[in-house]
């Protein structure tokens, strides 16, 4: 069975009605970055950054996956996928993806501001709260005030080295709806073995320059579509 590793970003849920960090008019137009989406952001104002993803949460909850998600699903009835996401949404789970990597983590879960979440991606002290909202003074187990389990910023990205190993081992490598501007996860189609294909749908130019390289310059749910077919 041939494996696919996909790597998305923002573009596979904005036809969701997800906001995402370039979009113009959505929750992030409202914030700097660097306010809340930094570890610094995070001591300077626990508050600020917590309403935030509170505000965050109720939008996923009432969002919806898209045609993209449910195709990327549906590749697993004929190949081993993979899905490396960008993404902090739920929507690959939800449109029923059973093996999802979150490089920068997950929007419905929380975990100890003093928590240990080392290299290897361990997840022990990890918290589910689906849509629920968390409060300046929402204590861990530990004693210790509840975070966003969100890499922010100026944090490493445990779980980029489980990612390598996926695009290394991929026979196709594709990429939708990512800019590819944000490190580390910009970098990981470099780690595509030379004979593995690699398919990029974006509407919107993306500056990677490879002779191994197909282009659909389509929205994703029309690129998922025309790459189905390409197949």
């Amino acid at each position: 069975m041939k494996k696919i590793a996909v790597l998305t970003g923002a573009g596979v849920s904005a036809e969701s009605g997800f906001s995402t960090f370039r979009d113009s008019g959505g929750l992030w137009e409202q914030y700097d970055v660097n306010d809340v989406a930094s570890i610094e952001g995070w001591y300077r104002n626990r508050k600020l950054v917590l309403d935030f993803y509170n505000g965050l949460r109720v939008q996923l909850r009432d969002a919806k996956p898209n045609r993209a998600h449910e195709i990327i699903a549906e590749l697993e009835k004929k190949y081993k996928v993979d899905v490396i996401t960008q993404n902090v949404d739920n929507l690959h789970e939800r449109a029923g993806s059973t093996h999802v990597v979150h490089l920068h983590g997950e929007l419905t879960k929380v975990r100890p501001e003093n928590g240990v979440y080392d290299n290897s991606g361990s997840e022990r002290e990890v918290i589910d709260i689906g849509y629920d909202a968390v409060r300046l003074g929402d204590l861990a187990p530990n004693g210790s005030q509840l975070r966003p389990h969100i890499v922010f910023f100026g944090e490493a990205v445990p779980k980029i080295e489980q990612a390598i190993d996926l695009v290394s081992a991929a026979d196709i490598l594709l990429i939708v709806g990512s800019s590819l501007q944000v490190y580390p996860a910009a970098g990981l189609y470099r780690y595509a073995g030379n004979d593995t294909h690699i398919y990029v749908i974006d509407p919107k130019p993306v500056p990677i320059h490879d002779s191994r390289v197909t282009m659909i310059p389509e929205v994703a749910t029309v690129g998922m579509q025309k790459f189905v077919e390409m197949l």
